[in-house]
């Protein structure tokens, strides 16, 4: 009988397959492709995932090693998500053991066997003697008792505090022999059929005529943009088509951009369906998270509700996949593997036959080329739901003013009428921090981080420089370092500056800065939202994290304190997100019954395109956008790969790029590949960042077939280049950025 070896699939940069030998007293059926396969890698022991299995194998007999162990019954990865991780390897240029570690738990990487958390239950045994005379001196005891008696399902252990029931008396009764103990799979209760569990919403006729058109196809393939203006009701069509899906016994995925929108999401979801939702991302526990993807792989979650990460989540019976603020580039991971999640929703939901929505007010020009193109059919919401108005936009020249912890007096007085009429204010600033630099007033020395090409920003509540690049932290300076003497002066407003002066400003109005330094700890953002959704008059001060989907409704003026620096950028890339951002951050304004208000401070009132975002809406700013790309042959109209190399000594990043142009050339007139350009190679905008040089080498092309035809063979070469063991490099198919 010949030898079984297995090709394997393992967590390492190689974009190859590794061959072991079977062991024996395995049986050849129990080697399916999709199982998990402990193996040994050097002095390591690493596990893997198999791919196929073949008689033959050109690794010589001395040097093939046995496998250790096999870790599952039953392929981890079904067929259909073992196919999406290949073509994801292969599209993104990655290694395809590394692309399943990113599609698996943490758990499941380490070897944890793939079964759900088995629960502990308690039963009162039968027949019930509440007169046992071993109770007649134990009252909590024959309490405890009687509450399990009333359960005939029994208590899961974790749950007896809930009853009143102590750990003490149940073990009690447990040696009395009047308890007894099941332990049940979580996944073995039934399955109960999803329904409503709060009434539906009216939608209005835009909202009917998307939910109509998405529904009439939902037993097949076809992509939809369902582009709203912000409050339009997109959510409410999401939850009816769900509905829809639900009732088909269908499994719904949602995408969602930020973690921070997780329990608010999964809080109005629960609200609205009898369902098993799941949780997916990295906030959730690991142990947590094990057992949402077990229950969404094994049918019993209804509805997975995740970031990013949760698209490779297997799904036993998928009928609908919804992006929810498909534009935020938060979908795209920007290291390791770096794909794009709602471009690979795409590629899934084509292979499953399932519908798709993308949705968001503010459409990425990708998006919007797609649509009318006839990829995507196109959805519009013009209006805001319930008869709510669009807020109005007012541009204030602050050239002239001066600036009170970047907060103009005109703005402060709106501000003030605002909170006097009993209603709330949201203050956007994209910077967090007290200040971006601290300099010295005597010899204008300004704060350096000595591991990256940028300043380091002054966090006032921590009395720390920190570099919002690489991380670094360090102490205040009492003295200027080059000078000595004492004078050293924030410049510029971040959050925390703001929020500062608007204590001062408003002493008897709750002041709630919500940025990433505000919100780390666990629960944080719950209670300012909490605080929020009383309705009560109070300032919200924050960056980006405010833009992002929420609901609120006591919100009539907002105020965005710096807008001007999008304008003028090096990616081509920056003006379509701050138009976004803008208008993502506008749209938090009256969203309920009383209108709304935007004041915009600029240096620059009056530029075409903050003209333009404020007068005729994003869609008249991204048509344009639109022309310009395809004038410039940029992104919709072309494609990109940004290679990127990063050194220790500047030298060594230019010369493995310099390699790599090379071998590029070559292989373009070799393999006769048209319509290829190669930009570079250049310095990043940021040349050094902790500590390491960065350098990046551009490649263009007029169609995708055209540019994977030579980033395959590319990276292959690269892998063996000498100058490459110097410097550590990535491929970027599709990058969101050029830095």
């Amino acid at each position: 009988m010949s030898e079984l070896y297995l090709r394997i699939a393992l967590p390492s940069p190689l974009r190859r397959l590794f061959d072991y030998r079977a062991p024996a007293h395995i049986a050849a059926n129990a080697w399916q492709p999709g199982v998990r396969v402990r193996v040994p890698f050097g002095r390591r022991e690493l596990i893997g995932i198999l791919v196929e299995t073949a008689t033959a194998t050109t690794v010589p007999a001395n040097k093939i090693k046995d496998a250790l162990a096999l870790l599952d019954t039953q392929p981890l990865l079904p067929a259909n998500m073992m196919r999406l991780c290949i073509w994801t390897a292969q599209y993104y240029q990655h290694s395809l053991g590394d692309t399943f570690s990113w599609a698996l738990p943490t758990l499941l990487r380490q070897g944890e066997p793939a079964e759900a958390r088995q629960q502990k239950i308690w039963l009162a045994k039968l027949p019930l003697n509440l007169d046992d005379p071993l109770l007649t001196r134990a009252p909590k005891q024959l309490q405890a008792l009687k509450v399990l008696a009333q359960h005939s399902q029994g208590i899961a252990h974790e749950r007896l505090e809930h009853f009143a029931i102590s750990k003490d008396s149940i073990a009690a009764l447990l040696k009395k022999d009047l308890v007894s103990q099941q332990v049940r799979q979580l996944q073995d209760l039934a399955h109960k059929k999803p329904s409503l569990a709060q009434p539906e919403l009216p939608l209005n006729d835009e909202q009917q005529a998307a939910f109509n058109a998405i529904h009439a196809n939902n037993q097949e393939y076809k992509a939809y943009l369902l582009a709203g203006v912000t409050g339009s009701g997109k959510t409410e069509v999401y939850l009816q088509l769900i509905r829809e899906a639900l009732a088909a016994g269908k499994q719904v995925l949602v995408l969602i951009p930020e973690i921070n929108l997780g329990p608010q999401t999964l809080e109005r979801f629960t609200k609205r369906f009898n369902a098993r939702i799941a949780l997916l991302h990295s906030n959730v526990n690991d142990r947590e998270r094990l057992e949402a993807w077990l229950a969404a792989r094994s049918g019993h979650a209804d509805i997975i509700i995740g970031t990013r990460s949760a698209l490779f989540t297997p799904l036993q019976r998928l009928g609908l996949i919804i992006i929810d603020e498909e534009h935020d580039t938060s979908y795209k991971q920007q290291e390791g593997l770096r794909y794009h999640a709602r471009d690979l929703a795409l590629v899934r939901a084509r292979a499953a036959n399932v519908p798709i929505v993308l949705g968001s007010a503010t459409p990425c020009l990708e998006s919007l080329h797609n649509a009318h193109s006839g990829r995507f059919a196109l959805l519009r919401l013009t209006r805001r739901a319930g008869g709510a108005s669009q807020p109005k936009f007012i541009r204030l020249d602050v050239r002239s003013l001066p600036l009170d912890s970047g907060i103009s007096a005109p703005l402060q007085k709106e501000i003030r009428k605002t909170l006097e009429a009993g209603q709330q204010v949201l203050v956007f600033l994209n910077r967090r921090g007290f200040a971006p630099v601290l300099m010295c007033n005597d010899c204008g020395w300004m704060s350096q981080c000595a591991e990256c090409d940028a300043r380091l920003t002054f966090h006032q509540r921590y009395n720390e420089l920190r570099c919002h690049h690489c991380g670094h932290i360090e102490a205040r300076p009492h003295n200027c370092p080059e000078c000595s003497k004492v004078d050293l002066r924030p410049i510029g407003a971040g959050t925390e500056r703001a929020e500062e002066r608007l204590q001062i400003l408003f002493p008897d109005t709750p002041v709630l800065r919500i940025d990433r330094d505000s919100t780390s700890r666990k629960g944080a953002m719950d209670t300012l939202l909490t605080t929020i959704g009383s309705g009560e008059p109070c300032i919200m001060i924050g960056t980006q994290m405010l833009a992002k989907g929420h609901h609120f409704p006591r919100v009539t003026l907002v105020a965005i304190l710096n807008a001007d620096g999008g304008l003028f950028s090096a990616d081509f890339r920056a003006s379509e997100r701050m138009a976004q951002l803008i208008v993502q951050v506008a749209g938090r304004a009256g969203r309920a019954g009383d209108p709304g208000r935007v004041i915009i401070q600029s240096q620059l009132a009056d530029h075409p395109l903050l003209v333009q975002l404020s007068e005729q809406g994003y869609f008249a700013f991204a048509e344009q956008a639109l022309s310009e790309r395809r004038a410039t042959s940029l992104p919709p109209f072309s494609y990109l790969a940004l290679l990127r190399a990063d050194a220790l000594k500047a030298e060594l990043a230019d010369n493995f790029l310099e390699d790599a142009y090379s071998i590029a050339e070559q292989l373009v007139t070799q393999l006769a590949i048209q319509g290829v350009e190669l930009l570079g190679p250049i310095a990043s905008p940021m040349e050094r960042r902790a500590g390491r040089y960065r350098a990046q080498l551009l490649i263009q092309a007029n169609s995708r077939a055209q540019l994977h035809r030579l980033l395959t063979p590319l990276c292959s070469n690269l892998e063996n280049l000498a100058s490459a063991r110097q410097s550590r490099w990535s491929m970027d198919v599709d990058p969101v950025d050029l830095f």
